[in-house]
């Protein structure tokens, strides 16, 4: 389709001449616009997308043509005056492949041609999303800290505790047996919980490998099944073309299990509960890379997903934060460590509530073995 008496006749392919020879056609200047941008055409039909978009709803440009605003963002275009610019700022809208995405859209009507509109979508979770990591380090770098000195004030005298209670069990009566056993549980209890904070003091370099991720996701399934979450269906949705990616194999284990547990915990004795383990590969995504020069390039996604009911609304902005938790036993260890995990492979961890019904998504990036 093509603008009605315009020179610029399907946007790409016939650019219109310019003045100045040498110069960038508007065609070329359309598609390389780091901003998302579309054309609408008065039956509310996409005639033209640049390679933002594509990027935006991982579609290419003839499969974004020819399809309206709400099939591909769940948002129609009907409540916009055709005639009258229209702005919704921290919208959320559902893109392709389940994902929901806050965004400013603004639309913007062509004076020479009723009814045709030019859509911007400015993304604002990108930034939200470095900016919590960046907040995230500090607490990571306190809980580093925190674990070192309970570490090494706290384990060596539990030791002795523990055996003391033991000696105590071999002397005292059949029936006082009782107590020096639950001595014994409740400082295996605590030394256990060091051992789980001596992981943020482990500053040593781990070296990075190709991974295949679907591997390693098998075997933390498979670990799932066997214990915490046999009564719970845990189902995969691949891309089988997805490249392996560049990561420590026994961390990624670990991070995958710990995100499946807490999937497990947060579904509980729910009827209907399940989990789902998605892979998918997001062109153009990157974040500056704590500490170095440049963007790190983290196009490997992975998702796990269950169907609890998510974490309370005033913990959200703090999941990953050393010793917050919402559950009553919890040490509110694990999800920081996850996020301890992905930061030292160079990647990104984010909570959301995202669909319909909304359901928990904890989303990896991940950078893909070429790049290293």
């Amino acid at each position: 389709m093509a603008l009605p008496g315009s020179r610029l006749i399907r946007l790409g392919r016939r650019p219109a001449p310019s003045s100045r020879p040498g110069s960038p056609a508007l065609a070329e200047l359309f598609a390389i616009l780091p901003t998302p941008m579309l054309v609408i055409d008065p039956d509310g039909l996409i005639t033209e997308a640049n390679v933002a978009s594509e990027t935006l709803l991982n579609l290419g440009r003839n499969a974004i043509i020819g399809r309206s605003m709400e099939t591909l963002t769940g948002h129609p275009l009907t409540s916009m005056a055709k005639d009258s610019p229209f702005s919704a700022f921290d919208l959320p809208i559902d893109l392709p492949g389940g994902r929901t995405q806050n965004v400013d859209m603004m639309a913007a009507p062509m004076p020479d041609h009723p009814g045709w509109r030019v859509v911007t979508i400015h993304v604002r979770s990108t930034t939200h999303l470095v900016g919590r990591r960046t907040e995230r380090e500090g607490g990571k770098l306190t809980a580093v800290g925190a674990a070192a000195m309970l570490a090494h004030e706290i384990k060596n005298p539990l030791s002795g505790i523990r055996g003391a209670a033991q000696l105590l069990d071999k002397s005292v009566e059949p029936d006082a047996r009782d107590l020096t056993r639950l001595i014994r549980d409740e400082v295996d209890r605590v030394a256990a919980l060091i051992d789980r904070m001596e992981g943020f003091t482990d500053t040593r370099h781990i070296e990075l490998e190709p991974q295949n991720i679907h591997a390693i996701l098998s075997h933390a399934r498979e670990v799932a099944r066997q214990g915490f979450a046999r009564a719970i269906p845990v189902r995969e949705a691949y891309d089988p073309s997805l490249p392996e990616v560049l990561g420590h194999r026994d961390s990624l284990v670990q991070i995958f299990i710990n995100l499946l547990k807490n999937a497990a915990e947060a579904i509980g004795d729910r009827e209907d509960g399940q989990i789902l383990l998605r892979t998918a590969y997001r062109h153009g995504v990157s974040f500056l890379k704590h500490g170095a020069d440049g963007k790190q390039a983290l196009p490997i996604e992975v998702c796990v997903i269950d169907n609890g009911p998510g974490a309370p609304p005033e913990l959200a902005e703090h999941l990953f934060d050393p010793f917050v938790t919402s559950k009553r036993t919890g040490s509110g260890l694990g999800l920081a460590l996850v996020d301890k995990l992905v930061t030292d492979q160079g990647g990104v961890v984010e909570y959301a509530r995202e669909g319909h019904p909304e359901m928990t998504v904890f989303r990896l990036l991940l950078p893909r073995a070429r790049d290293r």
